[in-house]
């Protein structure tokens, strides 16, 4: 079996808030089957990962089997908050979008359950 590499995006989408210097991301498959390999592809080393550069103090990612979908939770990453960020892009509603961003490798067979432009896919074996 063949398998693609497609940004998370076009295998979910998001939801993002933030409350003092916390960021509440949630990802929901688009589609039932593509949930199993979000869990076993994003989990929080994955996350802290892509987060790096914001430095979080803490990641949590909290399952959702039934809505097919998690909930990640990143503390200390919006520069002290909204409030006292001079930084607009801090956010948490625009970090939703840097998680969108991670790799998702995805059977071809599954394939056409993605949605977006097929220029975002990397083909081939390899991880």
């Amino acid at each position: 079996m063949g398998f693609i590499t497609v940004p998370l995006w076009r295998a979910a989408h998001g939801r993002a808030g933030d409350k003092g210097n916390r960021s509440n991301i949630s990802v929901i498959a688009w589609h039932p089957q593509l949930y199993p390999l979000m869990v076993e592809q994003i989990d929080e080393a994955a996350i802290a990962r892509q987060f790096r550069h914001r430095q979080p103090s803490c990641v949590i990612r909290h399952l959702l089997p039934n809505l097919h979908a998690m909930n990640v939770v990143l503390d200390d990453v919006l520069d002290g908050g909204v409030n006292d960020a001079l930084n607009l892009d801090s956010h948490g509603k625009a970090l939703s979008f840097l998680l969108l961003e991670l790799p998702l490798r995805v059977p071809t067979a599954l394939a056409p359950l993605l949605r977006g432009p097929e220029s975002t896919i990397s083909t081939g074996d390899t991880p």
